[in-house]
């Protein structure tokens, strides 16, 4: 098991005195495997953010565990890289030293050789000498996914990546993407509110509710793939469609 969110705990104080605190997560539990890529699915306000970002170990649980490859998550590890929605690359780089600039934290000298591997990767080979602003938001966000994975981590916490991309980039991320995991095996922790994208993606499709989040249940889309052509006509497409819409329905 990758990793292990047991039976958590999450409250967030109110802004003032009038707003009484707000409980994100009241003994919430997940398994993810080693390799799996799996969608958490759910309506704004559910807690998918606050649950990457404790996994990533940007914030604490109030109590509860999460584990990680056999440890306890305390804080930030280059294990655990994310990928958030804005590719906040630095402007003043160009797109090599952009990939590069994770791994000049670690070290003075930096080894090309990953880099340019994982440029070659990504399909950006050609763009090396390019500053970000030449670049289209599907390249710039294939830019920061190449500094994510030249770090090597065992797992990608990605926070709706694509959600500020239009539908024709969106598409061709999401391929490009699900191509990528299944040549990398890289673990995925893929955050949307997106019912259409949470199935042509990830494997496992885990549906959360709010007040507080909790898992409404979980889809297995193994079987679907973003390049499919004819998915309006794919029945289990639309089958697990129509389940996760009803899902989404209950909430009150």
């Amino acid at each position: 098991m990758a990793l292990r969110v047991d039976r958590i705990f999450k409250t967030f104080d109110g802004d003032d005195a009038k707003r009484a605190t707000h409980q994100v997560f009241d003994e919430f539990s997940l398994d993810i495997a080693d390799g799996e890529f799996v969608a958490v699915l759910g309506p704004s306000g559910c807690g998918k953010t606050t649950l990457l970002r404790m996994i990533a170990g940007f914030e604490r649980p109030d109590a509860g565990r999460i584990i990680f490859d056999g440890g306890d998550v305390t804080g930030p590890a280059s294990d655990r890289v994310v990928v958030f929605q804005q590719p906040g690359l630095f402007p003043w780089l160009d797109v090599r030293h952009n990939v590069a600039f994770g791994l000049q934290l670690r070290r003075r000298r930096i080894d090309w050789a990953p880099v340019d591997e994982i440029l070659s990767t990504v399909g950006l080979s050609d763009f090396a000498g390019h500053a970000p602003y030449e670049l289209s938001g599907g390249m710039q966000q294939r830019v920061a996914l190449a500094r994510s994975l030249v770090m090597r981590p065992k797992m990608l916490l990605m926070d709706e990546p694509f959600a500020a991309l239009d539908a024709h980039l969106r598409h061709a991320m999401q391929i490009f993407l699900r191509e990528l995991w299944q040549d990398i095996r890289t673990t995925v922790l893929f955050i949307t509110h997106d019912v259409d994208e949470a199935i042509v993606l990830a494997e496992r499709v885990v549906v959360l509710g709010s007040n507080p989040g909790r898992i409404l249940g979980e889809l297995d889309a193994r079987d679907i793939h973003p390049s499919s052509t004819d998915l309006l006509d794919n029945p289990e497409y639309r089958r697990l469609r129509h389940r996760a819409v009803e899902l989404l329905g209950e909430e009150p």
